[in-house]
């Protein structure tokens, strides 16, 4: 990447830090809507040379782009001798039919970096993180790692390729994905009790986390800090947007918290949602 002359692609909605960091590392960002079928690929300047995408589970929507539009993505890419930066931050939980195959796996024109990481499946704090690049660039990150920071803790990768080596990372996914799916089920059933009145959520069958949008007009901004007064911490969908117009709506997280703890809440952000509403 050039700073000052790379234009970057980011989906609108998307994650504010990776916006920050390109444009801090002196790119030119473009922001590009996003619909039910993913980045609105037509919409993409001509002059992009990097292009990031959660395909497998938008973030944060949650939508899955279509094979369609994964396939005019990879054509473009290669049309213009760009590349494609595959975030699949949580892949590993899916709650529904089999997913579409990575973009990587269709990648004809070697022009994919799958993107990855160990925080979603293991915990937080491990910050440890893949990328699964062509061929052509792998001599070129390999000294960026170097002159980065040398090399990520040993004992945490051993301990890791460990976990892989012997199926305990694949049966402890397995044993989470059951868990995390009650917690979502739990969410669902308590937004459409409680909150259907002004939340209408995303269908959405991957993750660790649900988008819902405002029924009505309302600062989505205010309604997260008013929330919070009262312990329910959930996050504003329309914080995630840079252009107009802007879905206005709340993100909900089931990772870090017990089943049993949702429906409290849930109740909870009711009194905040009524609330919020008679001032409208």
């Amino acid at each position: 990447m050039t700073p000052g002359r790379t234009t970057v692609a980011l989906e609108d909605p998307g994650y504010p830090p990776l916006r920050g960091s390109f444009l801090a590392a002196g790119a030119k960002v473009s922001a590009v809507p996003v619909d039910a079928e993913g980045l609105a690929v037509d919409r993409l300047p001509s002059q992009t040379r990097v292009i990031c995408v959660t395909p497998s589970h938008q973030f944060p929507l949650g939508s899955v782009m279509s094979a369609r539009r994964r396939g005019d993505l990879l054509d473009f890419a290669q049309a213009r001798g760009a590349v494609v930066i595959e975030d699949d931050y949580d892949g590993e939980f899916r709650f529904g039919d089999r997913p579409l195959d990575a973009l990587q796996t269709l990648d004809r024109a070697a022009c994919v970096f799958y993107v990855g990481t160990f925080s979603k499946s293991l915990l937080p704090g491990i910050r440890l993180a893949y990328i699964v690049a062509p061929p052509w660039a792998r001599p070129a990150l390999v000294a960026a790692k170097a002159l980065a920071d040398g090399h990520c803790c040993t004992f945490i990768q051993d301990t890791l390729a460990a976990l892989l080596a012997e199926g305990h990372l694949a049966r402890h996914v397995r044993k989470m994905q059951r868990i995390y799916a009650g917690r979502r089920e739990r969410l669902l059933d308590c937004l459409k009790s409680d909150c259907a009145e002004w939340l209408d959520p995303i269908p959405s069958a991957a993750g660790l986390h649900i988008a819902a949008v405002s029924r009505k007009v309302v600062d989505d901004v205010a309604l997260v800090a008013e929330a919070r007064k009262l312990g329910v911490r959930v996050h504003a969908l329309g914080a995630h947007y840079v252009r107009r117009p802007v879905k206005r709506g709340l993100l909900f997280g089931y990772g870090a918290i017990e089943e049993n703890a949702i429906a409290e809440g849930l109740r909870r952000l009711r009194r905040v949602l009524r609330l919020v509403n008679t001032r409208l």
